[in-house]
């Protein structure tokens, strides 16, 4: 199945698509270093990007005639800066947003799916409108804006047709479901909460819904503290329990969940040595950065938890959260493997640019195996629709003209 990646960034859900099945036609990315992180990896022979098509660019000065017709999947997460905590909170003023871009492309490839991930800032109460109009714009993507209408008068012609049902059928238009997802609970060894929408073409009739939660912290209660096997498994003594959970895990102890446990800092580093010894050298992206301080609201990730959110960028406000709290309760960053372990990125991918520089594309980027998850999910449906889709196509008798 065919696949286009919009603001790809340093690859990772364009690599969790591609693990999914999907051949990408085209990844497009404005940023240079993140580009020559993917072209750098193409070019050293790493499987999972060689030979892609990578286009350095705005996405909106692509030719898109150029893709040609059936594309299965469009994925990619616009620029999430209008829409985080961290950011101006501007939406719609900001003119890094990029969803009228990804609308527009939605257009123009009518993909059979499509996937889009942004920061759950885009949830928030302040945003509620934008956030409904941005999930109408790609129900009814034909339904565009007219030049004298403000995106006001928009949303509220795209509720008319939403609530009339005529565009249902007449045109292009796509099932749309968001979620909002913890990255936890799906394996991910970090606590990153997420906005998935997927949408599927109305003709492809796919009834979906996003995979279920395969990891907890309950899970992982029972491991550290009612069966131990975690401690086990690291060969280290077990810690105290938190008095703050010592009932619930003794619930725990009489109904076991039926999860996985959350996978903690400590699971995602397993055979990396300690950045200051002479073994680190052996594994690319792992060295050590000095100056990490604690300050208030920036403390750091502990190592029996999974990570809390990476950021974009390096010290200050981001580089505080992305720090490791050691054993004896010092912090010091995050190498940029250790990073890129978080966020599911195989060893064997290389990262471009500064310390700096590389973590700010890690803190923007889409965990590789949730990416996986999602874009399997979508593949799977899509496969079966194209069966039946099949089935029911009447076949012509040999001879018959």
């Amino acid at each position: 199945m065919k696949c286009v990646e919009l603001y790809a960034g340093a690859g990772g859900l364009a690599m969790g698509v591609h693990l999914a099945g999907f051949e990408p036609q085209a990844v497009v990315e404005w940023d240079k270093w993140a580009c020559d992180t993917i072209r750098e990896n193409g070019v050293c022979g790493y499987p999972l990007v060689a030979g892609w098509n990578v286009h350095e660019g705005d996405v909106r000065a692509f030719d898109w005639e150029s893709i040609g017709e059936g594309i299965d999947l469009l994925a990619g997460g616009p620029p999430c800066q209008p829409f985080s905590v961290g950011g101006k909170h501007k939406a719609h003023d900001d003119s890094r947003d990029m969803f009228p871009a990804t609308v527009d492309i939605v257009r123009r490839l009518r993909p059979r799916a499509f996937i889009v991930e942004n920061v759950k800032g885009l949830t928030r109460s302040s945003f509620a409108n934008y956030y409904q109009y941005i999930l109408l714009q790609l129900t009814f993507p034909e339904v565009g804006k007219r030049n004298s209408e403000d995106w006001l008068s928009h949303f509220h012609r795209l509720q008319k047709e939403k609530a009339s049902g005529k565009a249902i059928g007449n045109g292009l238009t796509y099932n749309v479901v968001p979620t909002l997802v913890n990255a936890a609970d799906y394996g991910i060894p970090q606590k990153r909460e997420r906005v998935f929408v997927v949408g599927f073409r109305a003709d492809q009739e796919v009834e979906w819904s996003f995979p279920k939660a395969t990891h907890s912290f309950d899970a992982l209660l029972y491991d550290q503290f009612v069966s131990g096997e975690y401690w086990k498994r690291h060969g280290i003594k077990q810690l105290p329990i938190p008095e703050k959970h010592i009932s619930r895990i003794r619930k725990l102890g009489m109904f076991p969940p039926d999860t996985l446990p959350w996978k903690t800092v400590r699971d995602a580093l397993v055979g990396l040595p300690d950045p200051e010894s002479t073994m680190a050298k052996i594994f690319p992206d792992h060295r050590f950065q000095d100056g990490a301080k604690v300050y208030p609201g920036h403390t750091g990730s502990p190592l029996d938890l999974p990570a809390k959110t990476l950021k974009a960028g390096g010290h200050g406000v981001p580089g505080g959260e992305n720090m490791l709290v050691r054993e004896d309760g010092s912090v010091r960053y995050f190498t940029v493997r250790e990073a890129a372990r978080i966020q599911t990125f195989p060893d064997g991918y290389r990262f471009h640019g500064s310390w700096t520089e590389t973590m700010r594309q890690l803190g923007n980027a889409v965990p590789v195996m949730l990416g996986r998850i999602v874009a399997a999910s979508v593949a799977e449906k899509l496969a079966l629709a194209q069966m039946q889709q099949l089935a029911s196509t009447p076949v012509k008798a040999k001879g018959v003209a």
